[in-house]
Order: C-alpha cells, then sequence, then structure tokens
C-alpha cells in the first residue's frame, strides 16, 4: 500500500504539499465527504453545550488581588484569543502551585459581576491531591494560590477567589482598549484563533450528477462553506471537495436513453439532452417500465466502465451539463468547491480493499463481502453481490486518499443526519484497520459527521412545491433575491430615497440580502434540528435575522459618515477609552470574537457564531443609546468602537458567507 500511496501522490496535482511536522497533539485533520450514488446524494437525505456557569459569592474566603502589570507585552496581536492567552497563564501558574500534578488550563467566560474570565481548576485539583500530604487545607487555598502565582501581564487588572477556589479573572481596560486599536490598526485577521490543525478537507454539498440541486443540498452547501470560512480565517488549509455522484449504474440508464432517443447526439451536442431534470425523469421511466431497456441500461454500465470512447463521452457531456447547472447555484451562493466525485477514487478501490482484505477485516456474507462492526446488526457491504462496488467501498477508499495523499488531519462530512449510522460505520472500519486513532483518545487525525436537519414548509412536512416536487435552489434563490428588491424599492419610496440608489446599487443590495437571508435563517439554527422555511420570517427587518443585522450594520456606516471624521486617520491619531460601563461591555465583547470562531470551529457549530453576530449588534444598540459618540468629548474614541464593531459584523458576515451592505 506504500506504494499504492506513493502512486496516487503523483498523480494528486491538486493535493497541497503535507503540512510541517509539529506534535500529534496540536495537529487536525478535517474533511467532509457527502455521498453520491443512484439516487443518492449525501448531503440530502447537538444542542450547543451550555457555558460553565460563573461562580463567585461574598464569603469569608473571598480575597480580592491586583496583579503587577509593569511587564509590557504587546496587546496580543495574534497571539490567539483572549482565552488562549489567559489559559497560557494559567498553565504557568499550575505548574508553579501543583508542579506534580498534570492538568489543562479550565478557564471560561464569567458571565456574573465578579470578573470577565474565571479559572475552574481548583475544586477538580483539590479531589485529586487531597490526603496525599498535601499542604492545602481546601480548594479555596488551592485557588488563592492559583491567583498568586499568575505570572505578571497587561492582560490582568485583578483577580478575586471566591467559595471553593473560583479564580475570577478582571481584564485590565488599557489592555482591552489596546487589543481593540491594535486590531483596528493591524486588520481582524490578527484576531485569528489559533487550532490544533493545519490542514483540512471539507467534503460538502455532493450533488448528484444528472439530477437538479433542491433545497435538500441547501443546507450543506451553506454549513459546508461557513464551516470551511472559519478554518480558513484561522489559518488552516482547507481542502474544499465536491463528491459529486459522478458513477454508478444511473448512467447506463441515462447513456443508452441518449443513444436511443437521439443517435446523432454527437451533432446536436446539449440540445438532445435539454432540461437534464426531464431527460433524466424520462430515462428513469423507461428502464423502470421496459425490461429490455433495463437489460441494454445494464450492459451499457458495464461499457462505460470498460473505457469504450462513445460510452465515455457521452458520459462527459452528461456531467458537464450537470456542472454548468451546479455553477449556477454556486455563484449566486459565492462558494467555491474543487470537484473530486466517486469516479476520481474508483481505480483506487481494488488495493485499498486489498489492504482490509490482508488485515482479516473483510468477510464473505450471502454471496457479498463485507465487515462486521460491533455494536451493528448489520454489516458494512463493501462488494456487492455481482462484484460491484458501493458507497461504503467508495468512502472509504476517499478516506484512505484524503489520508495518506493529502494528509489531512480532520475529516468532515456534511450531510444530513439520516446518514449517521452509516458514518458511525465506516469511521469503525477505519479505526479497526489502523487508519484513525480510538475515539476516546481525542488524537488527530481524526473524522466527524457534521448532520444537519430537515428543511421543513410551513405544513410542518418536508418543503416542497405545491406539486410535491422538491423545490429547485436556483428558483429559491432569484424568488429571495426578487421579495427582497420588493421590498426594499418599497421602503425606500415611502421614506423618499429611493432617487439616492442607482439600479446597480438596488442589484447588488437586493442580492446581498436576499441570499443573506436564507444563509443566515439556515445558519442560525442548531444544524442538528429541522427548521421551517419562511421568506416572510428570514426577509423580516425585526428579530434575529440577516436583514435586521444588515440593517444595524447599516447603521453604524451611516454614523461614522455623518461625523465626517476620518476614521483611517483617527485609528492612527486617536485612542480607546472604556470608562462608561456600556464601552467597557461592548469592548469586553468585541475582543471575545476569537474565542467565538474557536468554539464553533471546535464543536462544528456554525450557529455559534450568528448568536455572537445578533448579540454584539444588541450590545452596539445598547452603547449607542447611552454613550452619544458625534459631538461628544469622548466622540474619537466612541467613533473607534463603533469602527471596530462594524470590522467584526463585516468578518462575522464574511464567514457566513453573507455579503455586508454598507447603506440601506
Amino acid at each position: 500500500m506504500r506504494a499504492l500511496a506513493a502512486a496516487a501522490a503523483a498523480a494528486a496535482t491538486t493535493a497541497a504539499a503535507a503540512p510541517s511536522s509539529s506534535p500529534a497533539r496540536f495537529r487536525l485533520r478535517l474533511v467532509v465527504t457527502p455521498r453520491a450514488s443512484l439516487g443518492h446524494c449525501r448531503a440530502s437525505s447537538s444542542a450547543r453545550s451550555p457555558r460553565r456557569a460563573c461562580y463567585a459569592t461574598t464569603m469569608g474566603d473571598e480575597t480580592s488581588t491586583s496583579v503587577d502589570t509593569q511587564s509590557h507585552e504587546p496587546a496580543g496581536v495574534g497571539a490567539g484569543s483572549v482565552k488562549q492567552q489567559l489559559s497560557k497563564l494559567v498553565t504557568a501558574s499550575l505548574q508553579t502551585t501543583v508542579p506534580e500534578v498534570e492538568v489543562e488550563p479550565m478557564v471560561e467566560v464569567c458571565t456574573g459581576k465578579f470578573g470577565d474570565y474565571q479559572c475552574n481548576n481548583a475544586m477538580g485539583l483539590w479531589s485529586r491531591i487531597k490526603g496525599s500530604g498535601t499542604s492545602f487545607k481546601n480548594p479555596n487555598a488551592i485557588g488563592q494560590a492559583i491567583a498568586k502565582n499568575l505570572p505578571p501581564s497587561d492582560i490582568i487588572e485583578s483577580t478575586s477567589v471566591a467559595g471553593p477556589g473560583f479564580v475570577n479573572i478582571a481584564l485590565s481596560n488599557s489592555w482591552v482598549a489596546k487589543r481593540i486599536q491594535d486590531m483596528l490598526v493591524n486588520g481582524i485577521k490578527t484576531w485569528a484563533p489559533i487550532l490544533p490543525v493545519k490542514r483540512a478537507v471539507l467534503d460538502f454539498s455532493s450533488p448528484n450528477i444528472a439530477k437538479e440541486m433542491h433545497v435538500g443540498h441547501l443546507r450543506s452547501t451553506i454549513i459546508g462553506d461557513t464551516l470551511a470560512c472559519m478554518f480558513e480565517f484561522s489559518n488552516v488549509e482547507v481542502l474544499r471537495r465536491n463528491h459529486v455522484g459522478d458513477w454508478g449504474t444511473q448512467f447506463g440508464m441515462l447513456i443508452q436513453y441518449l443513444f436511443e432517443k437521439f443517435p446523432n447526439w454527437e451533432e446536436i451536442g446539449s440540445q438532445a439532452i435539454g432540461d437534464l431534470q426531464t431527460f433524466y425523469k424520462a430515462s428513469k421511466n423507461r428502464f423502470d417500465g421496459d425490461p429490455e431497456f433495463k437489460d441494454r441500461a445494464q450492459q451499457a454500465v458495464v461499457r462505460l466502465q470498460g473505457g469504450e470512447e462513445r460510452y465515455r463521452a457521452a458520459w462527459n457531456k452528461i456531467c458537464e451539463i450537470s456542472r454548468n447547472e451546479f455553477d449556477l447555484v454556486y455563484k449566486r451562493l459565492n462558494v467555491k468547491l474543487e470537484e473530486k466525485g466517486e469516479s476520481f477514487y474508483n481505480p483506487y478501490i481494488p488495493q485499498v480493499l486489498e489492504e482490509l482484505n490482508n488485515k482479516g477485516l473483510i468477510n464473505e456474507s450471502e454471496g457479498a463481502k463485507v465487515i462486521f462492526i460491533e455494536g451493528h446488526q448489520i454489516p458494512l457491504i463493501v462488494v456487492k453481490r455481482d462484484g460491484g462496488f458501493n458507497y461504503a467501498s467508495t468512502d472509504l477508499t476517499a478516506l484512505w486518499y484524503r489520508l495518506n495523499v493529502e494528509k489531512a488531519e480532520w475529516i468532515i462530512y456534511v450531510t444530513d443526519v439520516g446518514q449517521q449510522q452509516h458514518f458511525d460505520m465506516f469511521f469503525s472500519a477505519a479505526r479497526m484497520a489502523g487508519w484513525l486513532p480510538d475515539a476516546k483518545e481525542k488524537k488527530f487525525p481524526k473524522t466527524n459527521h457534521v448532520g444537519f436537519g430537515l428543511v421543513l414548509g410551513s405544513d410542518g412536512k418536508r418543503f416542497r412545491t405545491r406539486s410535491t416536487e422538491v423545490v429547485r435552489l436556483i428558483e429559491l434563490l432569484d424568488e429571495a433575491k426578487s421579495r427582497s428588491k420588493s421590498e426594499l424599492l418599497q421602503r425606500l419610496t415611502e421614506n423618499g430615497k429611493i432617487v439616492d440608489w442607482t439600479e446597480e446599487e438596488l442589484e447588488n443590495t437586493s442580492e446581498a440580502v436576499g441570499y443573506g437571508a436564507v444563509k443566515y435563517a439556515d445558519l442560525k439554527n442548531n444544524r442538528l434540528t429541522n427548521y421551517t422555511f419562511s421568506f416572510e420570517q428570514m426577509l423580516s427587518d425585526k428579530g434575529n435575522t440577516a436583514v435586521y443585522l444588515q440593517y444595524a450594520h447599516a447603521r453604524i456606516c451611516s454614523i461614522i459618515r455623518k461625523s465626517n471624521k476620518d476614521v483611517e486617520e483617527l485609528k492612527m491619531s486617536g485612542s480607546i477609552s472604556l470608562d462608561h460601563p456600556d464601552e467597557r461591555v461592548l469592548g469586553l465583547y468585541l475582543i471575545r470574537f476569537a474565542e467565538v470562531v474557536e468554539e464553533a470551529c471546535t464543536n462544528l457549530l456554525p450557529n455559534v457564531l450568528c448568536e455572537y453576530l445578533y448579540n454584539l449588534s444588541e450590545m452596539f444598540t445598547r452603547f449607542y443609546t447611552n454613550c452619544q459618540v458625534v459631538g461628544s468629548p469622548e466622540e474619537t474614541s466612541r467613533l473607534l468602537l463603533c469602527q471596530a464593531t462594524a470590522v467584526v459584523m463585516r468578518q462575522c458576515f464574511e464567514l457566513l458567507g453573507i455579503t455586508p451592505v454598507y447603506k440601506l
């Protein structure tokens, strides 16, 4: 298999160079692979973890400590999230406090009034060291020691220890202000979190060739793109893979129908096929109702797989037409993918199955070749009774390729939750083969199935047209833009501002708002749940919608414009102060952006970022209501806070695949 890997690596001109070596504990690989076989594609077939509570009491064992800030370190530009930076300080303190115990820092955002962050290690440490001759008398004493042993840092203003050793950490206002200003000067990329991964393959969207993309593909495409954007922002090399269903028995049916219906198809080209969806249905009806045609179609598959030029040419033409239609959707959604479909992996399947067989994993069962998986009543079929390969054999081969050739560290598959069992079984088979570590070890490389629920209609059933057809994605997106433009025109006409807009601005804004509304309505929900598709709700300018957030962003831009100040000059010459309580609340929330992105990546939950974006807009509204900006003595500082909020909102929009608008 080493020879196979070498040959595959040489042939894989698109595979990036292997990441530089690093400790295993800091390596991560992300791969998402949807499935596509006859009549089945991957894309269409967890609740967020609550933040740890912040505990504090006013008992007699609570103490407060001011921290020496004489060491003048930078405000953390490019140093990871605030949580990551505090974790480094806590790690140093733990090594001093309990050098004999190996422990990971437990740092969480503190939502109470006793601090901004909290270290929660004391109780866990006490349970491990009590009765061992330690000098500590209780958890509070450990907490006191952790606070005392924190290295000097500009980050921390003060600490207090409450109850059973909870170390509350108050951040320095000057450090928070400097971190925000550094971001404005150096760019928000300096706020990118540090993830334990160098390269990831994200496999998403993955429609079937010869079938039109429908609303079922929407979630996979949108969720996958957002995850890819977040990982890319975090300086991870992401290989965006479109695992289209471009191989299988359905192509014999399509090619044979093409040959019989249009013997001269090569002369008339794409016109012979016309609407691919209609062509597919007609060939499927013929296949189901004509046994002789079915036999000829099955022979066509053999001739296609045997490489006969005429059959390959027809296959290429069908794939080309499908790709052109897919690209119309991807262009509207501004999603970029690299296609590596089932046919790409087909040549590698025999050798990969041979490796699995040599490891004693493949057994004969009722004429098929299978892998028995512990905990599952049915086996994983890798070769069908007729000797053909299937979904599982292709997936195992794609995984092998991604691990050995593309050197992916985290392999993530974005499909509907209905395919969870398949992924559980095929991941287990990969662990049995020694390709992946035990899931409990939390080591890399690793795999994840990013499941998602259904898109429902107003009747609570799967979203379909009135004629019970699955909704075509291209039509859905066009309607979103059309509705958005109608509402924008009505609003601008009513307030008399229509004269200030060009036709190009109307088109671009309608597209940004309409497509963004569709994306955000999906992403704001926990992906595991079903959600009801409603144009009325997603295009509303009230509540947690993309339209509301676009208005919030446009409002901030308007405030800055009306000040008649050059923000680019202000961020170089001015400074930020956080003296008002609402200024500080906004500032603290802004600098938490990096750890929110980190959390969303770690848990593969885009809704975490949506929640942050909505809360940020609400906090800005409170700040603007209580803190006069233009014309106030603090105008420069507050304009910089406005600009920082706009920059962070725009980055959130970008990660969510939404184009921000600057006026509405």
